[in-house]
């Protein structure tokens, strides 16, 4: 059951996508909303109610002064991130670094961030929203699905650390969303590469299963419905089957859900 009280209620990257729906539904449901943005001034459509704030995940001061200008912040969650997806070879570490500082590095500064004031106040929620490809990692996203897979970590493991205080760490994994992100994703495939082939293959089925995917506002509810329960769990995952496939990952081999992931994505099964 949702919290009676007025929350404040801090978004990451709410000026699109997930993030823009979970902004709009935690004022619909009568909270004070807070959404970031790199460009607070110039979001094009904003959203009524939402109040919006400075946050570049590349940038850690940036996280300290955010959390400064919100003032006590009940409920974080950190949305914002980027995409990314090719061969492991042909990309260059300095982008494996700056997606690691975008989509881990910056949303653990924010976290720390409120974290003090959640612990004086004995109460607060963080979610990291991650993505199921940490817990089905699929060929030329393992970058991606590493970032997803640290958020998630950094969650669990803290929960128990936090506890005590009143504080709720959790984690959600979206399956596949409808939200365009594929048009923002960057790709590092080197020219004359070996893996290009392959990686068209999966491209081409990622757009598919992404025009498919459910729409931003059904996996918002999810997040939403998670930071203001009583008593929420320390997982939750929406779309693509998860009910079904997360079963199937406990009860049949790696290899197996490895297999079945790659040919979810296009790829033919390699013996090795």
């Amino acid at each position: 059951m949702a919290s009676p009280n007025v929350q404040t209620v801090l978004v990451t990257g709410a000026t699109s996508g997930i993030g823009a729906e979970v902004a709009r539904q935690m004022v619909a449901r009568g909270h004070r909303v807070y959404g970031t943005s790199r460009n607070p001034d110039t979001v094009a459509d904003p959203i009524p109610g939402v109040t919006y704030v400075r946050l570049d995940n590349a940038d850690y001061a940036s996280a300290d002064s955010c959390a400064a200008e919100v003032g006590d912040v009940d409920i974080l969650i950190n949305n914002a991130g980027e995409s990314q997806a090719g061969a492991l070879e042909d990309t260059p570490m300095s982008a494996v670094e700056d997606l690691f500082t975008v989509n881990v590095f910056g949303p653990i500064a924010l976290t720390k961030a409120v974290l003090p004031g959640m612990r004086t106040r004995r109460r607060g929620t963080v979610v990291m929203v991650g993505s199921m490809l940490s817990s089905f990692p699929v060929a030329f996203r393992s970058n991606y699905a590493a970032t997803k897979s640290a958020l998630k970590a950094y969650a669990l493991a803290t929960r128990r650390e936090v506890a005590p205080y009143g504080i709720r760490m959790i984690s959600v994994e979206p399956g596949t969303i409808a939200t365009g992100i594929g048009d923002r994703r960057s790709i590092h495939i080197a020219d004359g590469s070996p893996y290009a082939a392959e990686y068209q293959t999966l491209a081409a089925a990622t757009r598919r299963n992404e025009d498919e995917g459910i729409d931003a506002a059904t996996m918002a509810s999810v997040i939403v419905d998670a930071a203001l329960a009583d008593h929420p769990k320390p997982f939750y995952a929406k779309g693509n089957r998860a009910e079904i496939v997360f079963l199937l990952r406990r009860l049949l081999p790696r290899q197996v859900i490895l297999d079945f992931t790659a040919r979810k994505h296009g790829l033919p099964r390699v013996s090795i």
